[in-house]
């Protein structure tokens, strides 16, 4: 009797193997590198004047994935294959943002460990692309910053953007999107200092 009950479970174990619960995740993930950075051991202090709050980017809704996009047409967005980025492309890009910043600069940059911090200066922006142009065969970096001074009635805005080319492969798109990614970053940062 108990083998009778027992037949149709083993005969399901096979299918086990077969059931997935997701999308498998690619054999590496994707992340960014700020070429420049401080160094270890760096000390800093700053008054309100010289701290610098730096928000994460607001971004359109094909970029609140993980995945890669691919700009195929004017008007039509696909993804790359095989390729994720470790976190969200937002926080990602305001990280290298901060640290480029505060490498270049030398203003501290205010984050979620030091919002405490009382900032005169805020940039906040939206990431507009951050992606792979496949008509071009390009990386893109776009950036809409903004940049508010307390006491002031004024904010700045300007656009940043770099390219880098790539093939549509999951490694080279990375490499391009770091360099381009970087290469906004440093505009920025002489843009605030």
């Amino acid at each position: 009797m108990n083998a009778l009950r027992l037949t149709p479970l083993l005969a399901l174990l096979p299918l086990a193997a077969c059931i997935s619960f997701g999308e498998k995740p690619p054999a590496t993930l994707m992340t960014l590198t700020a070429e420049q950075k401080l160094e270890p051991g760096t000390a800093q202090a700053a008054t309100p004047a010289r701290a610098i709050g730096v928000m994460v980017p607001s971004v359109p809704q094909s970029l609140s994935t993980l995945r890669v996009p691919v700009q195929a047409s004017p008007t039509a967005v696909a993804y790359l294959k095989d390729a994720q980025w470790v976190e969200p492309p937002s926080r990602l890009f305001r990280n290298l943002l901060a640290e480029t910043i505060s490498a270049r600069t030398g203003r501290m940059v205010a984050d979620v460990r030091n919002m405490a911090v009382a900032t005169d200066t805020r940039l906040t922006g939206r990431l507009v692309n951050f992606g792979f142009d496949a008509a071009s065969s390009e990386a893109v970096v776009t950036y809409d910053a903004a940049l508010v001074r307390t006491g002031s009635d004024e904010v700045s805005s300007r656009r940043f953007e770099a390219r880098a080319p790539a093939t549509a492969r999951a490694e080279s798109v990375a490499t391009a999107l770091n360099r381009a990614a970087n290469e906004v970053a440093g505009q920025v940062a002489d843009w605030v200092k």
